[in-house]
């Protein structure tokens, strides 16, 4: 049998100058992007909004596609392909369902331990790139 990649969407949602990260209740532990799985019949739109919800407790608007991230490795799990997006956040952050936590980080403040290749993701958004 044929393996193909999954498909997920993450986002970075803007607020107060800085992005929001969630700490993430499962493994791979530590900080990432507010994302997840696309289910099957939901648009990407769809399912961004409904993870950056679930997970931040936010309303967020969606501004546009920011790069799609598909390198084999980028996932310690499987291969996972993640289209991400650029949102706008009002309200204050609070963790829910896979995340302990979810806080606003400005550039020079991010954590040390950043899931999965959300480093590189941000490195990308805060260089302007895409």
């Amino acid at each position: 049998m044929r393996q193909l990649p999954r498909l997920a969407v993450d986002l970075i949602i803007e607020i107060d100058e800085g992005v929001v990260l969630i700490e993430r209740k499962n493994p791979p532990h530590g900080w990432a992007l507010p994302g997840g799985f696309v289910e099957y019949g939901e648009t990407l739109e769809e399912a961004a909004r409904r993870e950056g919800k679930e997970e931040t407790s936010l309303d967020i608007e969606l501004l546009r596609q920011f790069h799609a991230y598909s390198t084999p490795d980028r996932d310690p799990r499987f291969h996972c392909v993640s289209v991400v997006f650029l949102a706008k956040g009002e309200g204050e952050p609070v963790g829910k369902d896979d995340a302990l936590a979810a806080r606003v980080f400005r550039r020079e403040g991010l954590p040390g331990r950043i899931a999965f290749d959300h480093r590189t993701i941000l490195d990308d958004y805060f260089a302007g790139r895409y």
